[in-house]
């Protein structure tokens, strides 16, 4: 997902590392575990779209854990993520499965 007016979604790689990792451990390939959450975050992110969220509410983020493998965070807003919760129970079955 890229083009203009997407600023939220850089090519540049500012998030590979969430803030709460310590320094990046020689080595370690972040760059294939991010790109692999990247791919993953882009289709999470066009699925809100696609169910009305705006992404400045909430959005996935990809990112990378100490061991360099892919990790997608969900950054947003408080009332934007009880949204997304509700959502997502309407689709469970009421035992916490799929329907």
């Amino acid at each position: 997902m890229t083009g203009s007016g997407e600023s939220w979604l850089s090519d540049g790689l500012d998030d590979v590392a969430g803030g709460d990792c310590g320094l990046w451990v020689p080595g370690v390939d972040y760059v294939s575990g991010w790109r692999t959450a990247r791919e993953a975050a882009d289709r999470l992110n066009r699925a809100l779209l696609g169910v009305g969220f705006e992404l400045s509410a909430v959005r996935a983020v990809a990112s990378t854990d100490g061991n360099g493998r892919g990790v997608v965070r969900l950054a947003g807003r408080p009332e934007a993520a009880e949204s997304l919760a509700g959502l997502l129970e309407q689709l469970t079955d009421g035992s916490g499965g799929a329907a």
